[in-house]
């Protein structure tokens, strides 16, 4: 298969991946870097961000910024319960998404080190034989996560915008 002809579908946690690279680097993770180094490896067939709804204009900024690079963002409200706990999670929708789009891909490139998704990658492997990638925060991804994609590549300092 050439090139040209690899099929690639990626899933972002972008809070996930903003959280790990300023915790371990300072640094926001370069999205548009990321999207041409992929776009070199195969056809960019789909490509999700999935955010939390802010009514913070940076937020809006940075979502708008992150459409005009290609990405679909899916926004969800931030839940604040009464207890004062939080909840602005994606699992179940980055879920659903991969295993909807897997069977029409041939790489599942999820960026997160969230080790709730490692099973989801074994599954898209098995069910669909699709090629897993994961970006992620080394020092900050579970080992599961990483053990469980045919491919792990740690986000280093080259994909940071510094």
């Amino acid at each position: 298969m050439s090139k040209a002809a690899k099929k690639i579908a990626i899933f972002v946690d972008v809070q996930n991946i903003y959280y790990t690279t300023r915790q371990a680097f300072g640094c926001p993770f370069n999205f548009r870097k990321f999207w041409k180094i992929i776009s070199q490896e195969g056809e960019i067939t789909h490509a999700f961000a999935y955010a939390i709804e802010s009514n913070n204009d940076g937020q809006r900024k940075f979502q708008d910024a992150l459409r005009h690079i290609g990405f679909d963002v899916k926004l969800k409200p931030f839940i604040q319960r009464k207890d004062g706990s939080a909840k602005g999670d994606w699992d179940v929708g980055i879920t659903i998404d991969v295993m909807e789009y897997a069977p029409d891909v041939d790489t599942v490139i999820l960026l997160s080190g969230d080790g709730d998704f490692d099973l989801l990658l074994k599954k898209v492997r098995d069910k669909y034989h699709v090629t897993t990638e994961v970006y992620a925060v080394q020092a900050l991804t579970a080992k599961s996560l990483i053990n469980a994609a045919d491919i792990y590549k740690p986000i280093l300092p080259q994909l940071l915008v510094c």
